[in-house]
């Protein structure tokens, strides 16, 4: 028999919020879905041995051989995937680079990989493996068009399931209609598609466990596809979460339909508590306003909700993180999350940023929500960071987590262990050097 080549697929670490006591190294978050895709794509035919490794839960194994390895990267960890990159390589071992700062920034890719994958993996990545192996991968495969149905199941096999808060995790759209002027969805062109939801409702229908998440960037962008998803789950008897717009909340169907689908919790991104910071990211459709009323609704029908803000907009000064505090306390926000506007690359915000003299540097590591990476209008960078760190201390005491959560019955054991997990990462914030420019 033909000797398997072995390959593998590697994430580098996002230093995402985790849990680590001596051999216990716990993602706070699901499991990620790019990795497990990607080997469901390759070709049984070509006889490969793979291997899956999330730096966040995993050793790298640098002393293993391999015949091919895949880096999947974002902006925030891609200083780590060159790193390896350039280790494998020195080993005499071709590495292919992918994930959607590769597509934003392909010629810097290309410095350190013999193959890169711009865009979509569907048709581009089996077609690169079947190069490989024949000896003619090419230098770079872009693949621009959608092929969303028909996707094999990700190989949740190899993932080291105890890793992670939620192991199985399903996507049932791809994209967003939106066009927030900082995200890399929007400035990669991703577009936007539905998956065909029999094949969602099989997938979800045949996981081993009754918890899993839909992983989609907004999953509620077209209300008839997901209003008859959400049906179309009810008789599963599933218990879910995920992310929507706030868009959603203005059809009176929804919420009733949530609750009957299954759905524990939803992460939003209110962003902010100014409307004029709001339109200036082009997310006007977010209302101030109506926020009581979608979180009000949200705890009528049981659904934790998570919040995300951001903190750095041009119209924020000193203040606004003591306003984003008290919102969150006053209208009892479950599990809220805080981030630091970060203006990815090819984005709106980095071109106008950039053009201004704003920004710190190019150290990609920074560029991750969690570090100041520009000067702000209205504050210094080091105001900005200390707000941000301020909010989070401030946010999740253990006094002030349980005024938020002490009422929400059976699902404390969520908004209570949520609050508790920032509680354990504001020390890493605290703890750590060199925030505003790395060393």
């Amino acid at each position: 028999m033909e000797k398997k080549r072995k390959l593998l697929i590697l994430m580098p670490d996002g230093r995402i919020h985790k849990l680590k006591l001596g051999p216990i190294n716990k993602s706070f978050r699901e499991a990620p879905l790019t990795a497990t895709s990607l080997a469901a794509l390759v070709p049984q035919e070509l006889n490969f041995d793979i291997k899956i490794v999330d730096e966040s839960v995993d050793k790298v194994p640098l002393e293993e051989h391999f015949d091919l390895v895949a880096i999947s990267c974002l902006t925030g960890t891609v200083v780590k995937a060159y790193h390896y990159a350039d280790f494998f390589r020195s080993k005499g071992i071709p590495v292919v680079l992918g994930g959607v700062h590769v597509t934003l920034m392909p010629e810097e890719a290309s410095l350190h990989a013999d193959a890169i994958v711009t865009g979509f993996a569907e048709t581009a990545w089996p077609a690169l493996l079947n190069d490989f192996v024949d000896g003619k991968m090419l230098k770079h495969y872009c693949q621009t068009e959608q092929h969303f149905y028909q996707v094999p199941v990700p190989r949740r096999d190899l993932q080291r399931k105890s890793g992670y808060m939620v192991p199985n995790v399903v996507s049932a759209t791809r994209g967003c209609k939106g066009t927030c002027d900082f995200c890399s969805v929007s400035a990669a062109h991703f577009g936007w598609s539905t998956r065909p939801i029999p094949e969602v409702i099989d997938e979800v229908k045949n996981l081993p466990k009754p918890r899993f998440v839909f992983n989609d960037v907004s999953m509620g962008e077209d209300m008839d596809y997901f209003k008859q998803l959400l049906t179309e789950l009810i008789p599963l008897k599933k218990k879910w979460g995920g992310l929507v717009s706030t868009k959603v909340f203005h059809d009176p169907e929804v919420l009733p339909l949530l609750k009957k689908s299954g759905c524990l919790y939803l992460l939003l991104g209110f962003e902010s508590i100014s409307n004029i910071s709001l339109q200036h990211i082009s997310k006007g459709f977010n209302k101030v306003e109506e926020y009581k009323q979608i979180i009000d609704g949200m705890h009528h029908f049981g659904i934790v909700l998570m919040a995300c803000f951001i903190f750095g907009f041009d119209e924020d000064d000193k203040t606004i993180f003591e306003k984003t505090v008290d919102f969150v306390n006053d209208y009892k926000v479950d599990i809220p999350r805080y981030a630091i506007f970060t203006p990815y690359p090819k984005t709106e915000a980095f071109n106008k940023l950039e053009r201004e003299g704003r920004l710190l540097h190019y150290h990609w590591q920074h560029y991750d929500t969690q570090h100041v990476v520009f000067v702000p209008k209205l504050m210094t960078p080091e105001e900005l960071d200390r707000g941000f760190i301020w909010s989070y201390k401030k946010t999740f005491t253990v006094a002030s987590s349980l005024k938020r959560t002490i009422y929400t019955g059976k699902n404390f054991p969520i908004t209570f262990g949520g609050n508790l997990a920032y509680n354990i990462y504001i020390h890493r914030l605290m703890n750590e050097k060199n925030r505003i420019l790395p060393a």
